[in-house]
């Protein structure tokens, strides 16, 4: 019978509401109880700083301004060596035409926005190392994101179903985190990332983990929240593993009173595993290739 494997749970913590005193003013009133709030002036002069700012340093910071598309007073401004662009927690429902300009673009935020695909030009930002595109409306990733050099690629908190065959391009990445989508299976070519060290597959809808994630220099492996039943016997070989996340899932293969002790006995069965399998081979299948076949 699968047992399912809890090995953190989360405490309810109480809440509490903290009143005005007696006769103390809201935030965002005067004492007359009028609004103090910014209006539209001192919007724009905010976003004028902020632009300017962004031509001197190199750093565009737009958060949370609920902007539905990029500022038009953008254009007054030399924003050609932005390196660093914060676009996150606003209403953007595509990623705008003027960003995928800054060909010198190494960070770019787009998280919780309204994303529901990112476009073809985001190939010209071939300085682009780290992507945050967590919090949107994105049901695929593209292949023509696979030909950036990214070494960071936050996309968890969408609504994936698969990840594309090209992922594997990503030769550079060092830190994948797709959790919470819906992803049911992981291609082959995940293999492939060579630099790969931090994977987070948390909360999705993964049966069962791919053997090729054997061959990827992992410290951190995240699968929790799953229905994944095995951890495939060749897992045994990810030498440089120093942390495995793996609760709630029904684990039958290693069973959950191993798992529960935590990754040292986790190897020590998937060792044991891996010995009883070759003690089961006829003996010609146990014997060493000759050198050269």
């Amino acid at each position: 019978m699968a047992a399912s494997v809890l090995l953190s749970a989360e405490s309810a913590v109480p809440s509490f509401t903290v009143g005005h005193p007696a006769g103390a003013a809201a935030a965002g009133t005067t004492p007359h109880g009028l609004s103090n709030a910014p209006g539209p002036a001192s919007w724009n002069r905010s976003l004028d700083r902020a632009l300017d700012e962004a031509a001197a340093t190199g750093t565009l910071t737009l958060s949370g301004r609920k902007l539905k598309e990029f500022p038009r007073s953008a254009a007054g401004h030399d924003l050609t060596d932005t390196t660093r662009a914060d676009l996150s927690r606003n209403r953007l429902t595509e990623l705008p035409v003027e960003v995928c300009m800054f060909v010198s673009l190494e960070n770019l935020n787009l998280y919780q926005n309204c994303l529901r695909s990112l476009p073809e030009s985001l190939i010209n930002l071939q300085s682009l190392t780290y992507l945050n595109i967590s919090r949107n409306q994105l049901s695929t990733l593209p292949a023509h994101l696979c030909r950036l050099p990214l070494k960071v690629l936050i996309a968890c908190n969408n609504k994936l179903v698969s990840l594309p065959e090209d992922l594997g391009k990503l030769r550079q990445l060092t830190e994948l985190d797709v959790s919470c989508n819906e992803i049911q299976t992981l291609p082959p070519q995940i293999g492939q990332l060579e630099a790969l060290r931090d994977l987070n597959i948390r909360r999705n809808h993964l049966v069962r983990l791919p053997p090729e994630l054997a061959e990827l220099p992992l410290v951190r492996l995240d699968f929790s929240c799953n229905k994944v039943t095995t951890i495939p016997v060749c897992y045994r070989n990810l030498r440089h593993l120093q942390s495995i996340i793996l609760d709630n899932n029904p684990l039958q293969s290693p069973p959950a009173q191993i798992c529960i002790k935590g990754k040292i006995h986790i190897f020590k069965y998937l060792n044991m595993e891996a010995c009883k399998a070759a003690s089961d081979l006829p003996d010609y299948d146990r014997r060493p290739l000759p050198y050269g076949s």
